[in-house]
């Protein structure tokens, strides 16, 4: 059988490509309860701190769900503090404009950058879920 990529899959693989192809769309659409869990986590990150896509979604309860917490700072950017979460290691995924308008975010509120990274030993917020 072909996937998408016009690729031949063995059997044994079919299902989990099916699984984690169906996993992706479900992260990518809404869901209320899960939004509300990631803004509550990412409005307690403080001004000065930043924490990653990947734990925000942890924090809230969806470990693997860290595309649905991009998903959501891009449709709701102005009822949060969306600067205040990057990538995995400190990197700012933006791109353009964007990225420009994050880091100037970051600097304002005290965060300084080493190259194109923030300093995550330094500026990561530590997420307790217990206290949301």
């Amino acid at each position: 059988m072909r996937d998408r990529g016009n690729r031949f899959l063995p059997a044994d693989q079919l299902g989990t490509h099916k699984a984690k192809r169906n996993f992706l769309r479900a992260s990518m659409r809404s869901d209320e309860p899960r939004d509300i869990a990631f803004q509550r986590v990412i409005l307690s990150i403080p001004a000065g701190k930043v924490s990653t896509y990947g734990r925000v979604a942890a924090a809230a309860g969806y470990p693997r769900l860290h595309r649905a917490v991009a998903r959501l700072l891009r449709t709701d950017p102005h009822l949060l503090p969306w600067h205040r979460v990057i990538g995995a290691g400190g990197q700012i995924k933006l791109r353009g404009a964007a990225a420009q308008e994050q880091r100037r975010l970051l600097r304002m509120e005290g965060v300084r950058l080493s190259g194109e990274r923030v300093d995550m030993d330094k500026y990561e917020h530590a997420l307790r879920p217990w206290e949301l």
